[in-house]
């Protein structure tokens, strides 16, 4: 007999195990999260917290929401990445990121309710940890995950408890892997993987210095640090990071990944930072140092059976983009509904395997995204000469080149703004944040084609309707003046149509179909003199449907099907809809 019973485990307290737990709990589901530590994270580590995560932490309730906001950097701290010989040196270039450039923060704006920040993993996994926590989850630190078998019913998991030296066994009737790049639930559970880990090496040195008289002028999360041949491969670039501004900061290191990594000493660590900074008077207060490799590999599939692996676990990129926290904790939220309607009985067991259906592409997506954005600095490198030579005496003639009363100069000082202006698809991808769209048995078409995309899909978010794609936000408002998004309307753990005037047969499908299959369906009509009113127009635009038409939102905000107008038989629509996306 096992010592603990729980509906769901999740071994893991990082961004995807933490959001996991909070959602469950939110949903009302009885679940546990086991850290192998005796707290949670100790080091700054993911950061960039895009719109689309922001829309999660809204959706767990507007308190998170705010206290995210509270700790982090705001937008306007974030945008101006600088390329430069030193942060005390002189500067290269630099280009407007993370939403800062005008038609980027439009766009920004348009797109969301929500607002991008950098909330280091510091203070979210604390934040969504709290959240679980105090809704249900039951915690246990210094717990570790051993190994687990799976039956028909459920799984059996045997952990070390790491206090006591004693193995115990928690059965539950599902198993979340969020236990990191090197998760032992994706290799015992038998995932499949592409790709390579150990393509590079890299070493964090965390530190504080007030720095703000090199950077208070010109606010970025980062720095890029370009010193000839002080670095592996002789080119030199060593990223300074702002961790709290102006006084706490990450840099970011390379090793050569075919040797051992580096025993980083105190003296070592000081000198990198007195480099990278460019005062050799600089005193930092180094707090941590820490190595870590560059990988290259993505789970083909996320689950087996019962167990589920997520975040880390199945996409393990470069921090390049800023995409493996927020995509970690868009997987806790594509899953904790699905087990919360399967535990309540509300769906079929099917509906789980949507999951992995509808996941896994992604994990593809942002590694490769993660580790072309590498790659895309080589042209910078190029333009500054930094190739054509490993002798960093030329090297840096290379680069003082640029300065020459010269065509060849001109020629290259054009490369070099083309080349970091080209960065934008690392540090301004806002439609790889936002366009994910979703083709599973969970989402019905009913043979509408998918919307082609009219700009470049990574650069710009397109907002559409199309079952499998997010809910376009447009603000709504109420009779008694209320603001809302339409994504504020939809979520929360239930499945919700959106209708207009000549939309009551919706309404009433919706209570016969709640009825018969015990769940609330909620139902928002927006139209004049309805409860929600489109007073600027934003949702007519973007709905693709007529009045009488119907969108159905999943608890995740993607739209799972749409009507263009109103049937003969809405309720028969819609019990046939619901039948085929809960498996029922």
């Amino acid at each position: 007999m096992a010592d603990i019973t729980t509906d769901v485990l999740i071994i893991g307290t990082g961004p995807a195990g933490g959001a996991t737990a909070a959602l469950l709990s939110t949903y009302g589901v009885e679940n546990l999260i086991i850290n192998r530590y005796r707290w949670l994270a100790n080091t700054p580590r993911a950061h960039i917290t895009n719109q689309r995560t922001m829309e999660v932490l809204r959706d767990l309730g507007r308190d998170v929401e705010d206290e995210a906001y509270m700790f982090a950097a705001e937008q306007d701290l974030m945008g101006e990445n600088v390329f430069c010989t030193a942060l005390a040196g002189e500067e290269i270039g630099r280009m407007k990121s993370w939403g800062k450039h005008p038609s980027s923060r439009a766009e920004h704006q348009l797109s969301s309710p929500c607002r991008m920040n950098d909330l280091p993993q510091t203070y979210m996994e604390p934040l969504l940890f709290k959240t679980a926590c105090s809704r249900g989850t039951q915690p246990r630190m210094s717990t570790e995950y051993v190994n687990h078998v799976q039956d028909a019913e459920g799984v059996t998991t045997t952990c070390l408890d790491r206090l006591t030296g004693k193995e115990i066994t928690i059965r539950s009737k599902f198993l979340v892997g969020a236990d990191g790049g090197n998760s032992k639930v994706a290799e015992h559970a038998g995932l499949t993987f592409e790709g390579k880990m150990g393509v590079g090496g890299s070493m964090n040195i965390l530190f504080e210095a007030d720095l703000s008289r090199h950077v208070a002028h010109r606010p970025s999360v980062l720095y890029w640090v370009l010193q000839p041949g002080a670095d592996v491969g002789g080119i030199g670039m060593g990223l300074v990071r702002m961790v709290r501004p102006w006084h706490e900061w990450l840099i970011v290191w390379g090793y050569d990944i075919n040797q051992p990594a580096p025993e980083v000493s105190e003296d070592f660590a000081i000198r990198v930072v007195r480099d990278l900074v460019g005062d050799q008077e600089l005193t930092p207060k180094i707090k941590s140092v820490s190595t870590w490799t560059v990988n290259n590999m993505y789970a083909t599939k996320m689950s087996v059976g019962r167990v589920f692996c997520m975040g880390d676990a199945t996409h393990r990129h470069p921090p390049s983009n800023g995409l493996g926290s927020n995509t970690s904790i868009q997987d806790a939220f594509n899953l904790a509904w699905k087990l919360a309607m399967v535990l309540s009985g509300q769906a079929g067991s099917g509906l789980l395997e949507s999951f992995d259906v509808e996941r896994a592409p992604i994990a593809k997506q942002i590694v490769t995204r993660a580790n072309k954005s590498i790659e895309e600095f080589g042209p910078i490198f190029k333009a500054l000469g930094l190739l054509d030579s490993v002798d960093p005496v030329k090297m840096q003639q290379n680069m003082d080149a640029r300065c020459d009363d010269t065509d060849e100069a001109e020629i290259q000082r054009a490369a070099i703004r083309e080349a970091i202006a080209y960065k934008v698809y690392e540090f301004d991808a806002h439609g790889v944040e936002m366009n994910q769209r979703y083709t599973s048995s969970a989402v019905i078409t009913d043979g509408q084609p998918e919307p082609v995309f009219a700009r470049d899909a990574e650069l710009h978010y397109q907002p559409t309707t199309w079952p499998g794609a997010r809910l376009p936000h447009a603000w709504v408002f109420g009779r008694d003046g209320q603001k809302v998004s339409t994504l504020d309307l939809t979520g929360h753990g239930v499945f919700t149509i959106l209708t207009g005037i000549g939309g009551d047969g919706w309404v009433d499908a919706a209570k016969t179909l709640g009825k018969e299959l015990g769940m609330t369906i909620a139902v928002h009509k927006i139209g004049p003199r309805q409860e929600w009113q489109d007073l600027v127009g934003d949702w007519a635009n973007a709905r693709e449907i007529r009045d009488s038409g119907a969108v159905l939102v999943r608890p995740d905000h993607h739209v799972a099907w749409r009507s263009e107008g109103m049937v003969d038989d809405p309720a028969a629509a819609l019990r046939s809809v619901f039948k085929s996306i809960l498996n029922k």
